[in-house]
């Protein structure tokens, strides 16, 4: 099944960040898939890859994560206003026009 690289951004009323983060890293806790999150107190990016048939399927799915996970880690009310989802050859491809930098451990930062 193909892979397909996702990034899914939410906003919403502003939340304090401290309550964000533990909800954000419950989430990474019930998704162990997540390459980065990233948060601001009024949205979130989720980075991530995901194994779909097509790439509606993989937006569909992305589309849906934030409210399936919405009651179990506390995650805010916020609505999804962004979904980027690419394939393996255009990761690859974007990677060769970027500089090197240096690999970083995954985890939860702020935007």
């Amino acid at each position: 099944m193909p892979l397909w690289h996702v990034t899914l951004t939410v906003a919403g009323e502003p939340v304090p960040a401290a309550q964000l983060r533990d909800a954000l890293e419950q989430l990474v806790h019930e998704r162990p898939f997540m390459l980065a999150v990233r948060y601001a107190d009024d949205r979130a990016e989720l980075r991530y890859w995901d194994e779909a048939e097509d790439v509606d399927d993989a937006a569909a799915m992305a589309l849906r994560i934030w409210a399936e996970h919405r009651a179990s880690c506390g995650l805010p009310p916020w609505r999804v206003v962004g979904v980027e989802v690419i394939d393996r050859d255009t990761v690859h491809a974007r990677g060769a026009d970027r500089p090197q930098t240096p690999l970083i451990a995954a985890g939860v930062t702020p935007l």
